[in-house]
């Protein structure tokens, strides 16, 4: 129901742009979310967006944007100058007024 998309391996300094696309069974959204969680640590909020919201962590600030296409009911994280710390696994989570949903994940690799 929610599908996440556009990870990949990239190098330092590149960019990436992840989408997190709701199925129409999903509505009435409140927030969505980016978490991440690379090996061996803990998932972390990234950026949030909705319900008058939009804050991104500081590790990321500057560099990460979050944005919504509400035609689309997609939510997008363009991630710019992306540095090796980054790499993790991506998850969107929404809330919504019947539940909260994760998506499936997107492994984002930052390498040279």
């Amino acid at each position: 129901q929610l599908q996440a998309s556009g990870g990949g391996l990239v190098q330092p300094g590149g960019s990436l742009r992840l989408a997190c696309a709701a199925s129409e069974s999903i509505f009435a959204i409140i927030t969505t979310a980016w978490y991440r969680q690379a090996p061996g640590k803990r998932r972390e909020l990234v950026a949030i967006i909705g319900s008058g919201i939009l804050e991104c962590a500081d590790s990321v600030k500057g560099r990460f944007t979050i944005s919504r296409d509400n035609a689309k009911n997609t939510v997008y994280l363009q991630m710019n100058s992306l540095k090796p710390e980054d790499t993790a696994v991506y998850y969107c989570f929404t809330t919504t007024k019947q539940g909260n949903y994760w998506g499936q994940g997107t492994l984002v690799t930052v390498s040279s």
